[in-house]
């Protein structure tokens, strides 16, 4: 049905608090990056409103540093461009401090707690090798 796919890789070793909201961030970026994923607002029964969603399913995956790190890295040589999230940003309060521990750790760093991709479906594949999925 969709020649892409999403996968969203989150370090297996977070609370469940830390894997659920790096997960919502990494979605954002990819869907900040893509407009086209979001389809129409959603209706109920009753003819109450709600906001639209992603029309292409997601895939969560969980892997260790390492596997997070060679996922990015993977991604890098591929020339894919990724969402990442690293576990510095878990002490900041804002985009701005985001952005700066960010830019202050390169991509080797064991420090990457989650990771999110879209791309072709084999590319993705090849890229979360090693990944698990998150249970």
């Amino acid at each position: 049905m969709f020649d892409t796919k999403i996968a969203i890789v989150v370090r297996d070793d977070l609370a469940t608090w830390q894997k659920l909201n790096v997960t919502a961030f990494l979605m954002s970026g990819i869907t900040g990056a893509t407009p086209d994923l979001i389809g129409a607002p959603y209706e109920d029964a009753d003819g109450h409103r709600h906001l639209a969603m992603s029309v292409q399913p997601v895939i969560v995956l969980t892997g260790a540093a390492n596997v997070l790190t060679n996922i990015r890295n993977r991604a890098r040589t591929r020339e894919v461009e990724t969402v990442a999230y690293i576990d510095e940003m878990f002490a900041t309060g804002h985009d701005a401090a985001n952005r700066a521990v960010f830019a202050a750790h390169g991509s080797d760093a064991l420090n990457t707690v989650g990771i999110a991709l879209r791309a072709d479906k084999k590319i993705v594949d090849k890229i979360t090798k090693g990944a698990k999925m998150h249970e």
